[in-house]
């Protein structure tokens, strides 16, 4: 069973969708209970860093998920939130992974908008994935490159795409909207073992 954990700051049917392609059980929830008892969690995100914070702070999930032992895989803000500090709100994460989220500079149109290529992708998540395939972004913000980083793309300089840090995972593209490669990034989460 796959977690899907609901703090109203996701398009959570898409992701819905594609799971069901895929023939995996999952329920959409809030209840630590039932995330706790997941084989598999996913922690979506859309939207403003802080007030996604703030949900989880209100339901107590900001002290549940850095406790989680099972694999974990944050999209897109989800991922975000896994680092100590995003520079938009000026918004502490859940510190699972260190350092801090940036916002596009330079001359490039902010946000990201479309597809763009992964580079250098080395974790079971990319399994079958490869250098140069194309996943969908939406986002202002970034994650630098760190020694987390499993995957970069490149906007303005490159930047951490993906994350992994022991069974926490992080993808800033949206895998339910990538088509082929991303249904697969999903099926390589879901074969992760528990």
């Amino acid at each position: 069973m796959v977690a899907i954990i609901d703090y109203g700051a996701g398009n959570t049917k898409s992701l819905q969708f594609a799971l069901e392609r895929l023939g995996a059980s999952h329920v959409l929830t809030s209840d630590a209970e039932k995330i706790k008892q997941a084989e598999r969690v996913i922690f979506p995100g859309q939207g403003a860093a802080g007030s996604a914070m703030n949900k989880l702070i209100d339901t107590g999930l900001d002290q549940l998920i850095p406790t989680l032992k099972q694999p974990l895989l944050g999209i897109c803000l989800g991922m975000q939130l896994l680092c100590e500090y995003s520079e938009e709100g000026g918004v502490e994460g859940l510190g699972i992974i260190k350092g801090s989220v940036k916002r596009f500079g330079g001359t490039v149109k902010v946000p990201q908008m479309g597809w763009n290529s992964i580079h250098d992708p080395k974790s079971p998540l990319f399994e079958g994935i490869n250098e140069g395939d194309y996943m969908y972004l939406v986002h202002s913000y970034y994650v630098p490159l760190c020694k987390e980083t499993v995957a970069t793309s490149h906007y303005n300089g490159p930047y951490s795409v993906a994350l992994q840090k022991a069974n926490f995972y992080g993808v800033q593209f949206h895998p339910e909207k990538s088509s082929r490669k991303g249904q697969l990034l999903l099926q390589n989460f879901l074969k992760l073992p528990a």
